[in-house]
Order: structure tokens, then C-alpha cells, then sequence
């Protein structure tokens, strides 16, 4: 049989329990928070990491996985034999992770000429579990049985629809990462307007503005319904298990059926958005 490993980054935010569920091998990114450098999903959890959010004095930085980190772990597996390596990556256009694996897929064949592993890099053009649950949904594919052209296909199909609709409670950590300006931040909070955020691909939208921490999941909630395909698969996240439980209720509600899963927001996204985030991740329409 064909033997296949399928290699994502940490920025995923896959749970544990998928993770070793499907056989997941995640690269942890490293971060730096107040000039310590920490790697994520092993010095901290992402509980851990809000509470370091909220008393770091500077923005932490997150390092991209080098060319020659992910070079070691592919002629790892072409070491052990396997046929075939799936890696997917976060979005190449926030970071430069994906030209890195690409960079070493294609030294893997000077270090190793005699492999014939053939290495396939995805790049998700997206973050968290909006890639993390097709990662895992390709694992499971795997498993089951399906070959690796299909499993790749599906990943390309599956991001060229996933959409992901955030908001967060207080403006004091997106004006501190640049992405919202200063005086928006400011005004924001002065009169108490929490911004919809929709993301899609490289691009990132306040498609509407809500007043009050009322609002919020309700406001994400109505605008995820115009823009979810019929019957499409949802997630639900957030920084707080507290403010996941009521969205998934109220998306239960409104929807007409449950999310697929939740999740934590891990270190790549809550830097930018805070310890006090919510989100929906969701299938719209298909792009490209």
C-alpha cells in the first residue's frame, strides 16, 4: 500500500484530540513575547497565551517554519519510506511559510536524489481552523482509503470556498497589531462599535459594525448566513469556551443545524485579534 503522511503548520490550530486522531504532524511555529522566545503547542497552551497576551508590553512576533526546518523533516520521511507528504500551509500571503516548504521540496531532491517521495505543498490562503478542519478531513480521507491526487484536489476545492467571518470585544489589540488605525480603534471604543470582520483569501473586510458586546454574536451570525453555501459546513471559535458555547447555540438556532466543531484560536491569530475574540469559519460560495 501506498504510504502517505499528511504535514501541516501550527497556525492550523488543530485540537489535540483530532490531531492524534487522524495522525496529524504539525510544525510548531515559534513566537516571541516581550523578547522570550517561546514554540507554540509545546511551551504554552492557548489558554496559556491570552493571559501572556494581555500583560505583554509589545505586539509578540511570530517566526515563519524555515526552509531548512521543514527540509530535515522531509528527507525524514523520505528516510522512513513513505511515497507521499501532503503539507498545508497557512495563508502564503500572511506569511512566508508556504515558499519555504517549496523551497525545500524542491532541495529534497539534491539531499536525497535517491527518493522517490513526492511532496505535494498546499497553500490554504487562510488561517486557523478554517484550514485546520480540511486538514483534518483529509487525513481522514487517507485513511479511508482515497489516493493522494483526490485527497489534493478536495483541499484545493474545499479553500477556494472557506470564508471566515470574526469579531472581538475590545478594539485595544487590533490597533495595537496596525489592523485597525488608531483613531477607528479610538472612536470604536468610545462608541462602544465592535466590527464584523470577514475574511476571505488575502483579503480582509469590516463588512458591518455592531454597538455593544450584545450585538457581536448576533451580528456575526446574520452575516455568515448571507454568505454560507445551502448545507455548508461550519465551525465555531473563539478565545473563551464560555462565548463558544452561546455562538454555537445561536448558530444552532439561526442555521437550522450544528456546527461541525469548535476550537480555540491559537497564537497566530488571537496576537492580532486579542484574547477576546469570537469566529465562524464557513464554506461559501466557490471562488476559483
Amino acid at each position: 500500500m501506498s504510504k502517505t503522511a499528511i504535514l501541516t503548520d501550527s497556525a492550523s490550530d488543530i485540537p489535540r484530540d483530532l490531531e492524534e486522531k487522524y495522525g496529524i504532524d504539525i510544525l510548531p511555529f515559534q513566537i516571541v513575547v516581550d523578547g522570550q522566545s517561546y514554540t507554540e503547542r509545546v511551551d504554552f497552551t492557548n489558554e496559556q497565551y491570552y493571559e501572556m497576551l494581555e500583560k505583554a508590553k509589545d505586539i509578540p512576533k511570530t517566526s515563519q517554519v524555515t526552509m531548512t526546518r521543514f527540509l530535515e523533516k522531509f528527507c525524514a520521511y523520505a528516510d522512513e519510506g513513505y511515497d507521499d507528504l501532503i503539507f498545508v500551509s497557512i495563508n502564503s500571503a500572511g506569511s512566508n511559510t508556504y515558499e519555504a516548504a517549496c523551497m525545500a521540496a524542491a532541495a529534497l531532491k539534491d539531499e536525497r536524489p535517491d527518493a522517490s517521495m513526492r511532496v505535494h505543498v498546499v497553500d490554504s490562503h487562510t488561517y486557523s481552523m478554517t484550514y485546520g478542519w480540511h486538514v483534518c478531513e483529509a487525513a481522514r480521507k487517507l485513511q479511508s482509503g482515497a489516493d493522494v491526487p483526490s485527497v489534493v484536489q478536495y483541499l484545493e476545492d474545499a479553500f477556494s470556498r472557506m470564508e471566515v467571518m470574526l469579531s472581538m470585544y475590545t478594539l485595544r489589540f487590533v490597533k495595537k497589531s496596525g489592523r485597525v488605525s488608531a483613531a477607528a480603534a479610538f472612536a470604536g471604543e468610545l462608541l462602544g462599535l465592535r466590527p464584523i470582520i470577514n475574511m476571505i483569501d488575502d483579503g480582509t473586510t469590516t463588512i458591518a459594525k455592531v454597538r455593544g458586546d450584545n450585538n457581536v454574536m448576533p451580528g456575526l451570525v446574520e452575516q455568515t448566513k448571507k454568505r454560507l453555501a445551502p448545507g455548508g459546513v461550519y465551525l465555531v471559535g473563539g478565545t473563551d469556551e464560555g462565548n463558544i458555547k452561546m455562538l454555537v447555540k445561536l448558530c444552532k438556532k439561526e442555521m437550522g443545524y450544528a456546527p461541525a466543531g469548535t476550537f480555540l484560536l491559537g497564537a497566530a491569530v488571537a496576537t492580532n485579534t486579542g484574547p477576546n475574540a469570537v469566529a465562524i469559519v464557513f464554506e461559501g460560495e466557490k471562488r476559483r
